[in-house]
Formats: C-alpha cells, structure tokens, sequence
C-alpha cells in the first residue's frame, strides 16, 4: 500500500508549493515569523515563531484547504465533501468551501469543543457528532461515503493539501534564509511532511524537529518500529495531536528525513501554553504551544542556533487556558 503513497509524495514538491503560494496569496495575508526576546532568553537560541495561530481560522490548515479547491473539479465536489476532525481541518474546509460554494459535512468526535462545533456551523457546514475520538470520526466517514457518495477528503493523504500547507515553509525561508532548525507539531503528520518536503528542497542541511504528546505518539512509535502503527488509544489535552495513526502520505515523506521527535507529557504541554502567553502575548492552542516547550526541553542541543517554532493554531479550548493558568 505504501509504494502508492511514495508515488503521490513526488506530487508534493517545491513547484507545486510555489503555484499554490499564487493562489493563497488571493485569499491570505503573510503570517509573522516573530523573533521574542524572552523565549530567546528561555531557550539559549534566537527564538523565532511562525504565527499559524494568526491566520482566519485560526491555524495553518487553511492554506491546504483553498489549494485543495482550487485544484479539485465541479464533478468531483459536486455532492460534496466529506471530513473528519478534531477542529482545525474541519473549521478550514468548512471556511474555503464557502469561497468555492461547495457543501461541507463534518464529523467530529462526542466530546469536540462546542465552541469549534458553533464556528464549524457558522460557515455553513452540517455537522455530524459520532465516536469516541478522531479515529472513530474517521472511520465513520468511510461509512458515509459508501451510502452518500461524498468526496472524502482524508487531509493528510491529499497532495495539494500539504503543497499548499508547504507555504508557510516558503515564508519563514524568505524572512529567515539562515534558519537552523523548524519544529513543528506532529499529529496525522499533514504540517511537519510539508514543512518538511519545502524546506529542505530550499536548504537541505536545514534540522525538522517533530513534536508529539506522549499519550499520543503515533508516528514515533511508527517511526522507531519502520511501519505504521494504530494506537489503542490517543488521549491528550493536546486534541489537535490526539491522533491513534499517521496519515500514509506524511509517513512516508518524514520515515527517513526528520531529524528527530520530541515527546510532551501532558504538563508540559500546559507549560506550552503558559510559555506562549507569557513569552509572546498570544493564546495559543494545547497543539500550537508544543514547539514551544519541546524547544526548551531539548535548549542544550539549540544553544546558540536560529530557531522557528510553528505556533500551528489558537484555537485554544477554555477549559484547557483555565488548566494552564491555574484558574
């Protein structure tokens, strides 16, 4: 099954990335890649951050969203797509398939944030609660493109979704030609294979570090075993990283190129967030403060270099901002 995705990874590619960024740039402005004294100081590097949290829906996903319209014909959306997600996919579809006048259905898991499920609605999309977590949303999709015939659309397996995802690695290889090291969450894997395939067709010495919560590491433990694996389970507070597998597509590209995973307990993760809001003033998501907290984890082997941190999303549940703080 793999060999199909090796195939579809050369589709991913620094060509495909730059005629994407000329279509995005329609619709999105640049995010800021900010480099922040204190995280400096914390960290023992220049400290940047790749300001994902700042785009329209809140994360980084909703650059692959308009590229994967943009390339898909009428007949193929004509009844509409289909997606599961804990948020930010689901949120990005639901908002560009309004500019491209396409019906969006969307699944998410029982115990979804209600504010993401509000917001996923307000863009005009028919949301489906079903199963315990991401994996159980996902599968119910396969049912329903069986009996409804929608266009399902698995984020991570889709080549114009991580070439348009690629964009922000154009950026912060513009602003910052003589960057060290990216790190970058990792869940189904969509973000950090992108990254990963653009930045490194720009500058190949260039360090990709992935992140992942330990309650959820599903491609490190595919990663360390050189096969893709299921998890039983993928509970974290991080619920943009609560994935029990890798996406095919994304395993496939980072198997043999990422430097290294970090992985987070679940109090540093809140750390993270903590980190961001004191260090650079922006509320991030449990998923898009997790750069942050690996870096200083692992500050003795960043010592001196130029770092980006991919703040991937802002999205951040309430409950889970209280936690942090210690409301």
């Amino acid at each position: 099954m793999l060999k199909k995705y090796e195939a579809a990874s050369e589709q991913v590619n620094l060509t495909r990335t730059l005629m994407a960024r000329a279509l995005i740039n329609k619709y999105l402005n640049r995010t800021n890649l900010i480099c922040y004294s204190e995280l400096s100081r914390l960290i023992g590097c220049e400290a940047f951050v790749k300001h994902e949290n700042h785009n329209p829906t809140g994360s980084f996903k909703i650059r692959g969203a308009l590229n994967f319209f943009h390339h898909m014909s009428r007949e193929e959306l004509e009844t509409g797509i289909l997606v599961a997600t804990r948020g930010n996919h689901g949120l990005a579809m639901a908002w560009a398939g309004q500019w491209f006048h396409v019906p969006c259905t969307v699944v998410v898991p029982e115990n979804n944030n209600p504010e993401i499920n509000r917001i996923i609605e307000s863009y005009g999309a028919e949301l489906i609660v079903h199963g315990e977590d991401f994996y159980d949303a996902q599968s119910y999709c396969d049912e329903l493109v069986d009996s409804a015939g929608y266009y399902y659309v698995q984020q991570g397996n889709e080549p114009e979704i991580l070439n348009g995802i690629a964009t922000m690695g154009l950026e912060i290889l513009e602003d910052l030609p003589d960057a060290d090291t990216i790190i970058c969450p990792i869940g189904g894997g969509a973000g950090c294979a992108s990254l990963l395939k653009t930045a490194r067709a720009i500058k190949p010495s260039i360090e990709i570090i992935g992140v992942e919560p330990a309650n959820a590491p599903s491609f490190y433990t595919s990663w360390q075993r050189k096969e893709i694996v299921t998890l039983d389970e993928a509970h974290t507070i991080a619920d943009g990283l609560a994935a029990r597998t890798v996406f095919h597509l994304p395993y496939v590209i980072l198997r043999d190129t990422i430097n290294d995973v970090v992985l987070l307990s679940e109090d540093e993760i809140l750390e993270g967030v903590r980190m961001a809001l004191t260090a650079t003033h922006n509320l991030a998501e449990a998923a898009g403060a997790v750069s942050l907290i690996a870096a200083w984890k692992i500050r003795d082997r960043l010592a001196g270099k130029k770092v980006v941190m991919i703040m991937s999303g802002g999205n951040l549940n309430m409950d889970h901002l209280k936690k942090a703080i210690g409301c």
